[in-house]
């Protein structure tokens, strides 16, 4: 008899075991502790905010010059950011726009500072390049880049025209007449939404000028 009570105590203490194994398993789950080892490093969390930087007060950018905006390339989009050009007071009108022209070209070329590289801000557009007025034939508007707006990227073509037409540089209706050192035919472009949106894509419409 003392060795079935013996045998009775074993099996109800292994029963018990079993018993508890599975709420034991519950537990762990629970606790959020997994059955199996499964990697969970997927890296450091972002440290910037995309398309973001800190903006300097307009109080500070006017005491520096004459506060713009030039578009640069942010993910797929065109993206204005602040910048100050500097135009001697008492330029005439005509003068004036090339000079805001090429300071805006300067700026679309210089690189970007490095808080706008962190926030993933670039330019397509080339160092060099300079702008000069229209020509004898050419209507009072027109500003001649040193390269052909045809032979441009559509991303640099888009940043100029966009960043032309927001500017003293553009005409009344924002539109831009462009024309290169060629005797190619001169062209008004537009700043479109969808060219904002997709300038890699994108070319900014245009329709050629027919007379000055």
């Amino acid at each position: 008899m003392s060795v079935r009570r013996g045998q009775g105590r074993q099996g109800m203490v292994t029963v018990r075991r079993l018993l508890a194994l599975p709420v034991l398993a519950a537990l762990a789950t629970g606790c959020g502790i997994r059955a199996t080892e499964v990697p969970t490093d997927f890296g450091p969390a972002p440290s910037r905010v995309h398309c973001s930087v800190s903006e300097p007060e307009v109080s500070a950018q006017s005491s520096r010059g004459l506060p713009v905006q030039v578009f640069l390339l942010c993910g797929a989009s065109l993206v204005a950011v602040d910048r100050t050009v500097h135009v001697e007071d008492g330029t005439a009108d005509s003068q004036r726009r090339v000079l805001v022209a090429q300071e805006l070209l300067n700026e679309l070329a210089a690189a970007p500072s490095s808080g706008e590289r962190e926030a993933g801000y670039s330019t397509t557009v080339r160092d060099g390049m300079t702008v000069t007025g229209p020509r004898p034939q050419d209507p009072e508007d027109t500003l001649r880049l040193s390269h052909p707006p045809g032979a441009l990227t559509k991303s640099a073509l888009s940043q100029i025209v966009c960043t032309f037409s927001d500017s003293a540089a553009a005409e009344g209706d924002g539109s831009v007449i462009l024309g290169g050192p060629d005797k190619t035919p001169l062209r008004s472009y537009e700043c479109t939404d969808e060219v904002r949106a997709s300038p890699t894509r994108t070319e900014p419409p245009s329709t050629e000028v027919t007379d000055g």
